[in-house]
């Protein structure tokens, strides 16, 4: 993406070094920005150098990097695909806690398309959660999100959401390819319970000491078809070896049903440019959380049409012959125009440290849990918590 021009919007999600916010191009281009603090933007850095190699329908497409000059100095800017429906968490939430069957098969079959795109590469995603999936307006298609965690395969470190970390990986042992189908599973129980994969635990240490020891797996919902359970005894095997690999998920009788009423609803995207009526449909700011979603469940309400611009549209849009839009930035104190020039594309670094954590907002069904969805780079974390084990080992030669 060449040096622009670019205009900063509302907020749209929030954690606890970086924001995202709907961004405008001096071109009309709509797309968002997520923004941290140069000094602590080392995730988000990494974000970028896995991101900016990555093109697929299934992942959230990069379009460019860049440092601007803030009141409180330097910050880092990621430019991204906007995706307009939320996050998967959402859509969870706004569907009174679980998503019918047909709704699940048909994300855990777009996650798996963008697990296999990101494992052919040699890469491991990390952190696979609703909260990293987002969803487009038409509550059909949804796409993988949030790379700050992402490595190659064979590169060391630990890092994640602890609620959602592999028994090997809570062990300090191995994050590769088996840890990302652990982290679908518990996001297919997600999908399927509206709770945490395991409701009972609130404290990190005695989770991951549970989730790497116990040799127990989160429990499976009773109400599932025999395939869904299947489907997730499969994800959920406590040996990494024997975990069914992403393509061999694919291949699952769980996911063979739907897939022609799949395909025929994907036919829409989230808005592009200033000038889509869909961008003003869905573009309240939140400070506090991703935007809401439209439709009570997936499929609910789908059209392919959309209604004629609102009076909005038509005071913004200018003048018939540009695509630029005509609006006063400095009536509405929400747009911050943004001169992209200060750097291109930063160097990216090898590895996030542990003190370049990006906590996520943890909504209403998962508030008391909050250190158990938050993310990780867990190097030392994994350090400390051995050491606690190894002590409690000696004062406890039975454990």
């Amino acid at each position: 993406m060449d040096i622009i021009t670019w205009t900063r919007g509302p907020i749209i999600g929030r954690g606890s070094t970086a924001t995202v916010s709907i961004a405008v191009s001096n071109s009309g281009e709509m797309f968002a920005v997520k923004s941290a603090d140069f000094s602590s933007s080392a995730f988000l850095q990494n974000e970028q150098s896995i991101l900016s190699t990555l093109s697929s329908p299934h992942i959230v497409k990069y379009i460019g990097s860049d440092v601007t000059p803030e009141k409180e100095g330097l910050a880092y800017n990621l430019l991204m695909e906007y995706v307009s429906g939320g996050s998967l968490h959402d859509l969870i939430k706004n569907s009174g806690g679980k998503l019918p069957e047909p709704a699940i098969r048909s994300y855990t079959r777009q996650i798996l398309r963008g697990l296999s795109y990101l494992h052919e590469r040699g890469i491991v995603h990390c952190d696979l959660k609703s909260q990293n999936v987002l969803v487009e307006e038409n509550g059909v298609v949804c796409k993988i999100a949030d790379m700050g965690c992402a490595k190659p395969v064979l590169k060391s470190g630990f890092s994640g959401t602890p609620a959602f970390m592999a028994p090997e990986v809570a062990r300090g042992e191995e994050q590769r390819f088996p840890a990302d189908v652990w982290a679908l599973g518990c996001t297919v129980i997600e999908m399927m319970t509206g709770a945490s994969p395991w409701p009972e635990l609130n404290d990190v240490v005695a989770a991951m000491y549970k989730i790497g020891y116990s040799g127990e797996s989160p429990e499976i919902p009773e109400w599932i078809s025999e395939k869904g359970k299947d489907f997730l005894m499969s994800c959920l095997e406590n040996d990494p070896k024997q975990r069914w690999t992403v393509e061999g998920l694919l291949k699952h009788p769980f996911l063979d049903e739907d897939e022609d009423v799949e395909s025929h609803l994907q036919s829409s995207s989230s808005p592009s440019t200033v000038l889509d009526q869909r961008f003003w449909n869905s573009c309240e700011a939140s400070e506090s959380r991703s935007l809401s979603m439209d439709h009570e469940y997936p499929f609910a309400g789908y059209s392919g049409a959309w209604d004629s611009p609102a009076d909005r549209i038509e005071q913004l849009a200018g003048d018939e012959f540009s695509s630029v839009p005509d609006w006063d930035t400095v009536a509405d104190g929400e747009w911050i125009q943004v001169r992209g020039d200060v750097l291109q594309d930063a160097v990216c670094v090898e590895e996030t440290s542990s003190s370049s954590q990006e906590i996520e907002v943890v909504d209403e069904w998962i508030s008391d849990q909050d250190s158990l969805f938050s993310e990780y780079s867990l190097d030392g974390v994994i350090t400390s918590f051995y050491y606690n084990v190894s002590i409690q080992r000696n004062a406890q030669p039975n454990l």
